[in-house]
C-alpha cells in the first residue's frame, strides 16, 4: 500500500498530570516482595521505565481523547467543520455500547456529516486507524479524518498490585503480571487530509506493509473482571514472537518501498520498554541512534504509545516532520505495520 496524497496535518497530545515512579509502584508491592525477596529497583532496572502518569480510575477514555482532540482543533487551519471521518483507536473504551467515538465527537463539537466508529486492535489500533482513514482518502471518499486514543492503565495497575498482594506468589507466578506494572496513561490526536487541502508543511503518508501471525495471540490477553482489568502476558515468549512478526514485516515493507535499513532518519516503534526496542533494532539491523523513545517516562500506554511518540519527537525537534520516518507498530495478536512517513516537499 501507499499513499502519496495523504498528510498529518496537525497533532496533539494530552497528558495527565498525576506522576508515578517505578519505586512507588514496587512500594506498594511490599507484601509480595517481602516474601519473594525482591528488592525495588527491578522494574526501572529491567524496562528502563523511570515513571508513568496516570489519570484517576473514573477518567473515561473519552474525555482523554477530547482533551487532545479539543487542542488539535485549536490549532491553525483545523476547521472542525471540515472533518468527514472520527475514529477512536484505543484498547480502553467507555463501554461496549455506543462507540467510544460517540462522547469523543460530541465532546468536540464535531458536525454531522461527521462519521464515527471504534476501531480497536490492542496497541496497533491507531495504526489501523490511520490506515483505514488513508485508504478513505486516497479513494476520494473523504478529505479529512481525525483520529484519537486514550489510554489510561491505572485500574490495570491498581488491580495487578490488589492480585499480587493478596494471592500466594512465586517468582514463576509473579511474572504473568509484570508487563502490566509498565502501563501508563496519555492521549493522542492527529488530523490527516488530502495534501491539496494543507497549506503549510506536513509529513506525507507513504508505504505501509503488515504481516500477521495469530498463532501467537494466546501470549497476552486481557478483559475485564465485573468493574476491574485484568491482563496476563508471557513476556519472554512474546519479546521472541513480536520481534519475529515485526521482521516479517520489515522485509515487506522494503520490498514494496525500496527502502533499505539505512533509509530512514528517525525511527519510532511502540513503547513497550528498553529490552524489546533493542532487540526490534538488533534483529532489523537498524541503527539505535535513530530512535526517539518516550518509555522512559510515559511507559508502555497502548495504542497512543506510537503516535504520540512521534508527536513529542516533532515537539521536541521539528525538523523531525521533515525527515524519512519509519512507524514500527506491532500489537498483542500478533501483527505489525510498518508505515513509512516522507518529508513534506511543498
Amino acid at each position: 500500500m501507499n499513499f502519496p496524497n495523504v498528510s498529518i496535518e496537525a497533532m496533539a497530545y494530552a497528558l495527565p498530570k498525576k506522576i508515578v515512579s517505578s519505586d512507588q509502584l514496587e512500594e506498594c508491592l511490599s507484601p509480595v516482595y517481602d516474601k519473594l525477596g525482591l528488592k525495588v529497583g527491578r522494574l526501572e532496572l529491567m524496562t528502563g521505565i523511570k515513571e508513568r502518569r496516570f489519570w484517576p480510575s473514573s477518567m473515561l477514555p473519552s474525555m482523554g481523547s477530547a482533551e487532545a482532540g479539543l487542542k488539535l482543533l485549536n490549532q491553525e487551519g483545523v476547521d472542525p467543520n471540515s472533518v468527514d471521518l472520527l475514529i477512536h483507536a484505543a484498547v480502553c473504551r467507555d463501554r461496549l455500547e455506543p462507540a467510544t467515538a460517540s462522547y469523543v465527537h460530541r465532546k468536540m463539537g464535531l458536525s454531522g456529516k461527521t462519521q464515527i466508529l471504534d476501531v480497536s486492535n490492542a496497541c496497533l489500533g491507531f495504526l489501523n486507524s490511520l490506515i483505514l482513514a488513508a485508504s478513505m482518502i486516497e479513494s476520494g471518499q473523504i478529505r479529512k479524518a481525525i483520529i484519537v486514543a486514550a489510554e489510561n492503565g491505572k485500574p490495570l495497575v491498581d488491580r495487578t498490585i490488589k492480585i499480587l498482594n493478596q494471592t500466594e506468589q512465586t517468582r514463576q507466578t509473579i511474572k504473568p503480571f509484570f508487563a502490566n506494572l509498565t502501563i501508563g496513561a496519555s492521549a493522542v490526536a492527529w488530523s490527516i487530509c488530502h495534501k491539496d487541502y494543507i497549506e503549510h508543511q506536513a509529513p506525507s503518508l507513504g508505504f505501509c506493509a503488515c504481516f500477521t501471525d495469530t498463532s501467537f495471540n494466546h501470549l497476552c490477553e486481557g478483559d475485564s473482571d465485573g468493574d476491574d482489568l485484568i491482563m496476563e502476558t508471557d513476556s519472554e515468549d512474546l519479546l521472541h514472537a513480536g520481534i519475529s512478526v515485526a521482521h516479517s514485516a520489515w522485509l515487506k515493507f522494503m520490498e514494496i518501498s525500496s527502502w533499505n535499513s539505512d533509509t530512514p532518519e528517525l525511527l519510532i516503534t511502540h513503547q513497550v520498554g528498553k529490552a524489546h526496542t533493542n532487540a526490534v533494532f538488533e534483529a532489523l539491523q537498524l541503527n539505535p541512534s535513530k530512535n526517539f523513545s518516550s518509555f522512559e517516562h510515559l511507559g508502555n500506554c497502548g495504542a497512543s504509545s506510537l503516535p504520540i511518540t512521534y508527536t513529542l519527537a516533532c515537539e521536541d525537534d521539528p525538523q523531525n516532520k521533515k525527515v524519512k520516518t519509519v512507524l514500527m507498530g506491532i500489537g498483542s495478536g500478533l501483527s505489525s505495520i510498518m508505515l513509512s512517513l516522507n518529508p513534506d516537499k511543498t
